[in-house]
């Protein structure tokens, strides 16, 4: 049995492909352990008088005084001088199966080493890693991962990709680009699961050295930006042009929430601007919501309304749309836009991809764009 046939199968069989690997970051509290903070100089910032500084990595653009934290509470100016907390210091790592992150077009049926420090720059009221995300460096349990040593494990594990995901990677950029450069020279590739909250100077720093980026692309409106995200569209959108204009493979996830998100109108908005500006081959994810951290009281998205969510994008041009979190949809199967032909059929995490051949639809001919190999 190959590899990529023992991937299908365990992870359809729901096996945990990271067994031996640390599990999620537990409470401190919990365990008894002493914080494991690192004090590695952060990029991206600017030196100012008496001893501040002004963080330039993302567009919160924070300004601290000697001793206090940015936004995102992993990293900290400590006598004039801003410091990562979490360089090294993983809470969270998992061999997954690369659907789950989501990628459909990035290396179907294979494994990729997913890992993750604590904390976010935003602070989204559905966010399903909250207990990570939420924290502070000083509440979960880290244990030590140096650049070299996660590359090394993506090649024991037999992953052919890293995967920076579970939290927000923008915050633990540093270890993040250190960890890809040094993956990309053993042959791994690398992928990033992002909110696209970051500043054009990293973001253009980091697509030299990364393969392919997922941006969850929360809301289409200012105002939903700042009730349920804390954040600003506009950042999120200048992130999508960036990595659109790139060699970097690059997919959207929309998770529709009920009341919330999930007009037709404001979704058909979206599509057009995704068409104009990012291309009609990117994938678009419509995901399905389930009630979770400060969000219990709205019931799961029907799934007819992913159903319609995705006709819209269709009628639009785009033409990889995918349903999410709904296995055994037929809007999880990738298909030809030229013959109709279904090139990817996936059910959960089983994937079937003999109507992939050389990255073309075994039926026709025509090129599926992504990364196949």
């Amino acid at each position: 049995m190959n590899r990529r046939r023992f991937l299908r199968g365990a992870a359809g069989a729901g096996l945990a492909l990271g067994a031996g690997l640390p599990s999620v970051g537990r409470r401190l509290a919990a365990s008894g352990a002493a914080p494991n903070l690192s004090r590695v100089e952060a990029r991206y910032y600017d030196k100012l008088p008496d001893r501040e500084i002004e963080c330039r990595l993302c567009p919160k653009l924070c300004r601290l005084g000697d001793k206090e934290r940015g936004y995102c509470g992993v990293r900290e100016n400590i006598g004039g001088t801003y410091y990562t907390l979490v360089y090294g210091k993983a809470c969270s790592l998992h061999v997954d199966p690369i659907e789950k992150k989501p990628f459909f077009h990035v290396l179907p049926g294979t494994g990729a080493l997913s890992l993750a420090t604590v904390g976010c720059n935003l602070n989204c009221k559905f966010c399903q890693n909250w207990e990570i995300s939420q924290a502070r460096p000083e509440q979960v349990e880290a244990f030590d991962l140096p650049p070299e040593t996660a590359a090394a494990r993506a090649s024991e594990t037999g992953c052919p990709s890293i995967a920076y995901t579970y939290t927000e990677p923008t915050v633990f950029f540093e270890y993040m680009y250190d960890t890809a450069v040094r993956a990309r020279r053993k042959g791994i590739r690398n992928v990033v699961v992002t909110a696209g909250y970051i500043n054009p100077e990293p973001l253009a720093d980091l697509l030299g050295t990364v393969d392919a980026v997922k941006i969850d692309l929360k809301g289409f409106t200012e105002a939903f930006y700042g009730e349920y995200v804390r954040g600003s569209l506009k950042p999120v959108l200048e992130t999508i042009r960036a990595v659109a204009k790139t060699g970097v493979w690059l997919e959207i996830v929309y998770l529709v929430i009920p009341t919330l998100n999930d007009r037709l109108d404001v979704v058909r908005d979206m599509c057009r601007w995704i068409r104009d500006e990012a291309g009609t081959s990117v994938p678009l994810h419509f995901t399905r919501f389930h009630p979770m951290f400060l969000i219990k009281n709205l019931p799961p998205t029907p799934v007819s309304t992913l159903e319609a969510a995705r006709s819209v994008a269709l009628e639009e041009g785009l033409r990889f749309v995918y349903v999410g979190n709904v296995p055994g949809h037929e809007g999880e199967n990738t298909y030809c836009p030229d013959c109709g032909h279904e090139v990817i059929v996936r059910n959960g995490f089983r994937i079937e991809t003999g109507g992939l051949e050389k990255g073309k639809c075994a039926k026709c001919g025509t090129p599926i764009p992504g990364l196949w190999a």
